[in-house]
């Protein structure tokens, strides 16, 4: 008797006719039955937002007509799109849910504000297990050729093994050839951060307006990070986790005088 196939849902941040999104779509049909649900327009930076005051669409679509997988434009957020997929898309829970190629970095501090990660993060608290993947080029001629075989190989040890409970991955990729890539290395968050700065203008109205600039600093010189990783040629691997609790901060405020 044939075994069944994995169901694997695909999302992303960037919108569902970028090349990111079309290069994973690629990967997960040698995996699995692929469902589609993602932005029908940019939502980088939404992080973990969800459409309440606004009315959701979700539209059946064929990008590409000579791939197998079934694809759904929704005018929603990341979150929103694994929302829809689960609750109403699907006929059954998936068994890995993939978010990406996202074009740019989500390492490090990045991961908070990120609509990919969100993505994977919404999929994993229902219970699917669930990976980021993010290339650091922000070109629309991004190669994502040379990344291919790693998401091929996270995305299968995933499915073969699942993941920790409570626990998705945040998988990155330098901006290199195949020949540079170096391998998979399992990391730590790099302790980093961005220095913002807001370049204030005035329009032709005379009403002030910003653009949000900054620097991105890392002050982490650990070998362990995913900065480190990304910045010698190695495939970032960070385990996240959406339980935000402060664990090791509970003894010191339950010292307070609370009562």
């Amino acid at each position: 008797m044939a075994k069944k196939k994995p169901l694997i849902l695909v999302t992303n941040d960037d919108g569902i006719t970028a090349p990111g999104i079309r290069a994973l779509i690629d990967v997960m049909n040698t995996l699995g039955d692929v469902y589609v649900v993602a932005p029908d327009s940019p939502q980088s930076g939404m992080g973990h937002a969800i459409t309440i005051n606004n009315t959701l669409y979700c539209d059946k679509v064929e990008v590409h007509k000579d791939q197998p997988q079934k694809e759904y434009s929704c005018s929603g957020t990341p979150a929103d799109c694994v929302k829809l997929a689960v609750n109403e898309i699907l006929k059954r829970k998936p068994d890995l849910c993939v978010s990406g190629i996202n074009h740019g970095s989500n390492s490090s501090i990045n991961v908070i504000y990120s609509g990919t990660m969100s993505a994977a993060v919404e999929a994993g608290t229902q219970g699917i297990p669930s990976i980021g993947f993010s290339l650091l080029d922000y070109s629309l001629d991004a190669d994502f050729e040379p990344v291919k075989k790693y998401v091929k190989q996270v995305a299968e040890q995933c499915l073969e093994n699942g993941l920790p409970k409570g626990v998705v991955l945040n998988v990155n990729f330098p901006k290199a050839t195949a020949k540079e890539l170096k391998g998979l290395k399992v990391c730590r968050q790099a302790n980093a951060h961005w220095v913002e700065n807001f370049d204030k203008r005035t329009n032709p109205l005379g009403r002030d307006y910003y653009w949000l600039t900054g620097e991105f600093v890392n002050e982490d010189k650990g070998e362990d990070t995913d900065e480190w990783a990304l910045a010698n040629n190695f495939v970032s691997v960070v385990p996240v986790q959406f339980d935000l609790t402060a664990h090791h901060a509970i003894k010191d405020i339950n010292s307070w005088d609370l009562s």
